[in-house]
């Protein structure tokens, strides 16, 4: 019986499936924090408490990001594919 590839210890990885669910997490995480970090210092500069006020506005921004990019990912390949050509993904026939 094949062993199934682990994250840590015995943690299993997450079927391939997951994948269209884990990639925009990730990726609106990133991009929320980022953005807003971005955002906060370009109006607010360096202030007291600057991390937690950020911090904060980065959890409300991710809440809005990551349905967001679960809803805008599928246009947003099909607009791709129109403009570049996707063939070398699809499995051969």
């Amino acid at each position: 019986m094949k062993q199934r590839a682990m994250i840590f210890g015995n943690v299993p990885k997450l079927p391939m499936k997951w994948a269209t669910v884990v990639m925009p997490f990730f990726l609106s995480c990133l991009m929320s924090g980022i953005i807003s970090f971005i955002n906060m210092i370009r109006n607010l500069g360096w202030i007291d408490g600057f991390f937690a006020l950020w911090f904060n506005n980065w959890m409300i921004s991710w809440a809005f990001a990551f349905p967001v990019v679960l809803f805008v990912l599928p246009m947003v390949r099909k607009f791709t594919s129109l403009i570049v050509d996707m063939s070398a993904l699809q499995p051969p026939k």
